[in-house]
């Protein structure tokens, strides 16, 4: 009689879940190579397909659905077992996997992954970066890090500390070529780099002032999705631009770039790194928690 392994049956579930054997494979730390032949064993062994797959889907046949309504509440069950008694060591080890926005990331990089990796050398933290708001738990996730007001309701949230706040900016051969905005109402008028959203809607630059808000929704010769490829472009005066102050600070301290409507543009507040309510969290989330809450109070972790 076959005996699968637990990384067996969260193979399974991790490819259900995603649908794909590569997603599932950059989850559970393998090579899409070693998945699809791990999976080829454990359906040679129990003598029934679980997926169909054809060169751009992967679905569950009857067998598979069957497999994952029945073992996957005993897997549950299983990794909560395990997490309850792995809870109880001392010293933190095993993989921590956190979802962030790629600008979160980056923020807590230096100040908090790197010096937590550095105390806790049998930690593996496998950081994922996106645009997308994902939900951790279905997604296989200990932690997210995001903007406090995406945190969602359910989840426990710590402050990261710093507020956040946006900067538009752009080059000075754009200025002396378009003049500037005085007001975000002029800011149709102006060419502007445009940032897509994952769900592909356009974003709209947001601003405060004296009780007003408003939401401008800008136009200009290019449209992107990522923040890096933005900022280059906006440094060359392809258009004005909008991103966290922190992306560009260095930018405008240099000269390469203008600040413009800076009292526009209030603090509001930053990150914040959230995680499920468990009774038992591992260790390590338990000391990656720990430090999120010393860097929030102004503990240097170095």
């Amino acid at each position: 009689m076959i005996r699968p392994t637990l990384a067996d049956l969260d193979a399974v579930m991790a490819i259900a879940r995603r649908g794909s054997f590569r997603a599932a494979a950059i989850e559970l730390g393998l090579s899409a190579t070693a998945l699809s032949q791990a999976i080829g064993r454990l359906e040679t062994g129990l003598g029934v397909r679980l997926f169909n797959r054809t060169t751009r889907s992967v679905s569950l046949t009857e067998a598979g659905r069957l497999f994952v309504a029945e073992v996957g509440p005993a897997l549950g069950d299983v990794h909560g077992a395990l997490e309850r008694v792995t809870a109880q060591r001392a010293t933190p080890s095993g993989r921590l996997r956190i979802n962030a926005a790629p600008f979160a990331a980056r923020e807590i990089m230096a100040p908090l992954v790197l010096p937590f990796l550095r105390r806790y050398p049998d930690v593996h933290v496998d950081l994922v970066t996106e645009g997308r708001l994902v939900d951790i738990v279905a997604e296989g996730f200990d932690l997210g890090v995001r903007v406090a007001h995406l945190v969602p309701s359910d989840m426990i949230a710590v402050s990261l500390g710093r507020p956040q706040r946006h900067a538009v900016v752009a080059a000075p051969a754009y200025l002396a070529a378009h003049g500037a905005p005085a007001v975000p109402a002029d800011l149709p008028a102006h060419r502007a780099v445009a940032v897509r959203l994952p769900n592909g809607a356009l974003y709209r630059w947001r601003f405060e002032k004296a009780g007003e808000t408003l939401s401008i929704e800008v136009r200009g010769p290019i449209t992107l999705d990522e923040g890096t490829v933005a900022r280059a472009a906006v440094l060359d005066g392809v258009g004005i631009g909008y991103f966290f102050e922190q992306e560009v600070d260095a930018d405008i301290a240099a000269g390469r770039l203008v600040r413009l409507l800076e009292d526009w543009t209030p603090p509001f507040p930053g990150l914040c790194l959230y995680y499920p309510g468990r009774r038992n969290p591992s260790a390590a989330l338990r000391a990656f928690v720990t430090m999120a809450q010393a860097l929030a109070a102004g503990r240097d972790l170095a």
